[in-house]
């Protein structure tokens, strides 16, 4: 008897443990599926506001891999964190800007003019690479854009934006620099032949912060967040290491930052985009900030 109530005690147990692993899968199956369905009209919403066409349309020669590039970056990357579009496509411009990806990037550059990104907004994101990724580079970019600008019927040159003179650029860049970075590159640079160390860093200040930094156009939590865009797009992980730092006190968040390197992912790669979330986190711990 106690052998048969055993058995069935069994025979009860593996029914009840089937039962339910059938119904978690079918449940987990169910979230997939929901999931997919979201994203798949996720990525067709924010495709449609970008681009002002269809997504997902089965057409072209790579209609499959398409599809992963669409739902992948239209329908999840661009829902993480709380960038507005406007911010996610200047961060991209800027990242394929870079990279020299110029088919795409005439196509961001019509999909940024499209979710409202002003020309001088797209113009000094573009500038703000300059210090970063060189003139040759910078000026290809800028081609892309005036191609864009004369397709739309947009004059050019658009309105000048400077904001310094000869006599002060050294200064109004220090104002921006200093409270930011210090002078660590000075630093750095201290004790080359020739005290060229010293040229190079007020090369550095009078350039980078006094040429493009002081233009009209983008403020300077903006200009920030795009040189994050710029660096990680380069693998340049320790000069990101201290312009993460900058973002923070300039006043954007580690959310922000956080959002803008997952923005730019996609783009760059995986093992780019996962290098640079790790140097973040590093600032973060230690205490650079915390929101």
């Amino acid at each position: 008897m106690k052998n048969i109530l055993k058995i069935s005690f069994i025979l009860f147990l593996f029914v009840f443990l089937t039962q339910n692993l059938t119904f978690a899968k079918d449940n987990n199956e169910d979230a997939n599926m929901a999931k997919n369905v979201a994203r798949a009209e996720t990525c067709k919403k924010n495709f449609r506001e970008l681009f002002k066409g269809e997504a997902l349309q089965k057409t072209g020669s790579d209609p499959e891999f398409m599809a992963i590039l669409q739902k992948n970056i239209f329908g999840e990357v661009f829902e993480i964190g709380s960038l507005d579009l406007k911010t996610r496509e200047m961060l991209t411009v800027v990242s394929l800007s870079t990279m020299q990806t110029l088919p795409q990037l005439k196509a961001h550059i019509n999909a940024a003019l499209n979710v409202g990104v002003t020309p001088i907004e797209l113009r000094e994101a573009i500038y703000q690479c300059a210090p970063f990724i060189g003139y040759p580079k910078t000026l290809n970019a800028i081609g892309v854009l005036n191609e864009v600008l004369a397709e739309k019927g947009i004059k050019t040159p658009l309105e000048d934006t400077t904001t310094v003179a000869e006599e002060n650029r050294f200064q109004k860049g220090y104002e921006i620099q200093n409270p930011i970075y210090g002078d660590e590159i000075k630093t750095v640079l201290s004790g080359l032949p020739g005290g060229v160390g010293e040229d190079v860093s007020r090369l550095l200040t009078e350039v980078c912060f006094g040429d493009f930094y002081t233009r009209k156009g983008l403020d300077l939590k903006t200009r920030e967040l795009l040189t994050i865009s710029v660096l990680m797009s380069l693998g340049k992980f320790d000069t990101l290491k201290s312009h993460i730092k900058g973002n923070l006190k300039v006043g954007n968040s580690p959310k922000t930052i956080t959002a803008a390197i997952i923005q730019v992912l996609p783009y760059t790669g995986f093992p780019y985009g996962i290098s640079a979330l790790k140097v973040a986190k590093e600032v973060y711990e230690d205490g650079a900030g915390n929101d």
